[in-house]
């Protein structure tokens, strides 16, 4: 080979050489040109490799101290992890309540336990983490950032284990059980409360039957189950909410078929007591009901599902029940009752709410006599308090108030004034069996506030205080009318009203009988002065003086006859068109005195028109011979009935200006007493 090829070689080698190192270099500037982000994200992250290895570079000492810290927090804190794990694989197990109740809390039991546990170690778990960081801390073997987190995350497990969230460690789980517990609660209570019905009132004497325990027993033994797990989490004024707002609602349920709209009367409403006399007697019907079968069930129910608690919590329990179910409306009612207007007649009423309450008042006692039911104790206290000043100052006020009668005028027809007729049937019940015995108990209680005695006889001292005045108001009121005559009929009606509504009565009993024989002899005193001079006096101007029918004088007896036949019809005409507004509301009474004036009249008046009629009657002339017999006998007879009025109520004012509605206007005619 030659030289030249030789040196040709060397070149291509040389190119091949040089073509391959450019290749070379070529991908060694692209792979450079690659590793410069990398380099990059190195010089980024060394910081942090600068920290991770901070504790190889830390002192021996203090590396080998780290290890006892952490075995000492890594055990608390798995144990803590096992039963967090257990606690979620409890939550497979909690079966349905409706279905199965004592499985249902078993599980609900071991959860609780599991989460106490879990409570217990967990403050372990962080106080051992918390001095591992406190030890990388001190002795710089950790990063500062690192540090910090960790100081962040133990202040969050502090805060979850403390705090009263309910996602605190997961305490929700067991959050979400109780609430399904009291759901069950709930259901329980809702499906086994039924409204009880008004049942029929008891005979007289016998005792009314207690409403029996409204909740099977099953149910009562489920209901003391679930309480016990509700209050082991401190969830009893939950579950006593429930109680109350069910039960409650059931006792309202009850009432509404009694209709107590009246309950919401206010005093402002109140027209007069006899507007809502119906409603008092309804009202102590249905406290006796509400009582007796809605309020002792309710006692009886909250003793047995509450008893294993304590007696505070299952009477606060049916404290709240009686409040939320309307016991107060019942004895506000008889408060507003109590505070309207002192109408006289509203001492019966109030008479009979005494009766009503102290019916009650053992019942009161038992059911509402304890600590917690203070308000219903004061409240049942400032009614009767009401009740017994209210009824005690009308009954002795009522002397007053038949005194200041006096002062009005009586009747213009001669009738028994609505005083008279009121006072009598008045004190007449009073005396009775039904108010006797309470009115004197509510005056032995008046007596005994103002630390008075009270004296046996001081309630029928009282009433014949009372009718001794009425005798004088009739004296009185005689004495008002300008016509003598109306006044013998006022007396008349008056004497004989008292003598026959007042005999066989307490009150006329009280009276004695010598008393209602002089107003008996009074009222035939009355009525014969009454004809004497009256009527009586007509039968003299039909005088047959002078009428001897001899020949020659007929023409005078004629006109003697027609004078006095004339005489006659005109006083006959006066007295009858003003007596005919006169009034006997007595019946029998009446009768008579019409049968003495026919009696006095008519034969006399036939025996005249008999012998001397003929005289004046061939005339063909009605001027003189007016009346018949017979008609002179209708028209007496229809003399003294009563007319048909309206009736209005008399106000007066006592001084004391207390004591506004009066007891009667005596100026109106009451309805006919047959």
């Amino acid at each position: 080979m030659t030289q030249m090829e030789k040196g040709i070689e060397h070149l291509i080698s040389a190119r091949k050489s040089l073509r391959v190192n450019f290749e070379k270099s070529k991908a060694l500037g692209l792979s450079i040109e690659k590793a410069g982000p990398r380099f990059d994200e190195i010089m980024q992250r060394l910081p942090s490799l600068e920290a991770a290895i901070r504790p190889i570079r830390a002192q021996k000492d203090a590396l080998g101290a780290v290890g006892g810290h952490i075995n000492r927090a890594v055990v608390p804190a798995t144990a803590v992890l096992k039963v967090f794990d257990a606690i979620h694989g409890l939550e497979k197990s909690l079966s349905d309540p409706q279905s199965d109740l004592p499985g249902y809390l078993g599980v609900l039991k071991r959860l609780e336990e599991a989460l106490r546990f879990l409570g217990e170690n967990c403050e372990m778990a962080i106080q051992w983490l918390a001095d591992i960081v406190e030890y990388l801390e001190d002795h710089a073997v950790a990063d500062g950032r690192f540090t910090s987190c960790m100081k962040e995350a133990l202040t969050s497990l502090r805060e979850l284990h403390g705090g009263e969230e309910k996602g605190r460690l997961d305490g929700g789980l067991l959050e979400v059980a109780l609430d399904r517990l009291e759901s069950e609660f709930r259901r329980l209570l809702v499906e086994n409360t039924i409204p009880l019905p008004m049942s029929a009132p008891a005979l007289p004497g016998e005792q009314a039957c207690i409403a029996p325990s409204p909740l099977p027993v099953t149910v009562i033994q489920k209901l003391q189950a679930i309480i016990g797990r509700l209050i082991a989490n401190n969830r009893l004024e939950k579950c006593i909410s429930i109680y109350v707002e069910v039960r409650s609602s059931n006792v309202r349920a009850s009432l509404q078929a009694l209709n107590l709209d009246y309950l919401e009367i206010s005093v402002s409403e109140f027209n007069d007591v006899q507007s809502i006399e119906g409603h008092i007697a309804q009202w102590g019907k249905h406290l006796e009901f509400a009582v007796k079968h809605l309020f002792e069930a309710e006692y009886k129910l909250c003793n047995d599902v509450f008893e294993r608690i304590g007696l505070d919590v299952w009477m606060s329990c049916f404290a709240k029940i009686a409040a939320q179910a309307g016991i107060f409306a019942f004895l506000q009612f008889g408060k507003t009752v109590a505070e309207s207007k002192k109408d006289p007649i509203k001492l019966l009423k109030l008479l009979d709410i005494f009766a009503s309450l102290n019916k009650l008042r053992l019942d009161f006692n038992r059911l509402f006599g304890g600590a917690a039911c203070v308000e219903i104790q004061n409240l049942t206290r400032d009614l009767i308090k009401s009740v017994i000043e209210g009824a005690s100052e009308i009954f002795w006020e009522l002397l007053v108030q038949v005194e200041l009668q006096r002062q009005m005028p009586p009747p213009p027809d001669g009738s028994v004034p609505k005083l008279i007729i009121f006072i009598t049937d008045y004190c007449n019940k009073l005396l009775g069996d039904d108010y006797k015995s309470i009115l004197t108990q509510v005056l032995i209680i008046e007596r005994s506030w103002k630390h008075e005695k009270f004296q046996e006889r001081l309630l029928i001292n009282e009433l014949l205080n009372i009718m001794r005045s009425v005798d004088v108001n009739l004296e009185n009121w005689s004495k008002a009318y300008e016509d003598v005559i109306l006044s013998y009929v006022f007396l008349m009606n008056n004497h004989w009203h008292l003598y026959k509504h007042l005999k066989g009565t307490k009150l006329g009993g009280l009276l004695g009988d010598s008393r209602l024989r002089e107003h008996e002899q009074y009222k035939e005193y009355y009525s014969a002065f009454f004809l004497k001079e009256s009527w009586g006096k007509l039968p003299a101007l039909l005088s047959r003086e002078g009428l001897i029918l001899f020949s020659g004088g007929r023409a005078t007896a004629r006109d003697l006859v027609k004078k006095r036949l004339k005489a006659f019809n005109e006083a006959f005409d006066e007295m009858y068109k003003k007596q005919s507004n006169w009034v006997m509301l007595d019946k029998d009474l009446r009768d008579k005195t019409c049968q003495l004036i026919i009696q006095a009249i008519v034969p006399v008046y036939r025996s005249y028109m008999q012998n001397y009629g003929p005289l004046v009657e061939q005339e063909g002339s009605t001027k003189y011979v007016k009346y018949t017999a017979q008609s002179l006998e209708k028209m007496l007879s229809s003399l003294f009935h009563s007319k048909p009025v309206k009736h209005g109520s008399f106000k007066v004012r006592h001084p004391s200006g207390k004591f506004s509605n009066g007891i009667a206007d005596q100026n109106q005619t009451s309805p006919t007493v047959k």
